[in-house]
């Protein structure tokens, strides 16, 4: 952790707490990430771009819940909202997400 800027350690708490959709510490790291010199057009950014990350898992969870009951994994089209998240993904950090 020593090589990163306290505005990267900012960005990683941010995208941990809202992966483990913590509200304290969501609450404590914005004031924390202005306080390290980032925008709120950069946290908003990077809240956005965790909530993607975040909603490949949910949404392999329901895939996973309708098949087990009978249903289609593409209910209301979520293949393409997947597939979407992880090109979002993968154009951002210039890899695959998942």
């Amino acid at each position: 952790m020593e090589n990163l800027t306290p505005r990267e350690k900012e960005l990683v708490a941010l995208g941990a707490a809202l992966a483990s959709n913590c509200v304290p510490c969501i609450e404590y790291h914005i004031p924390a990430a202005r306080k390290a010199g980032l925008t709120d057009a950069q946290i908003r950014a990077a809240i956005e771009l965790a909530d993607k990350v975040r909603q490949v898992p949910a949404k392999k969870v329901i895939d996973a819940a309708n098949l087990l009951l009978g249903g289609d994994a593409t209910n209301g089209g979520g293949g393409q909202q997947e597939d979407s998240a992880c090109a979002a993904i993968a154009d951002s950090a210039g890899k695959n997400c998942c």
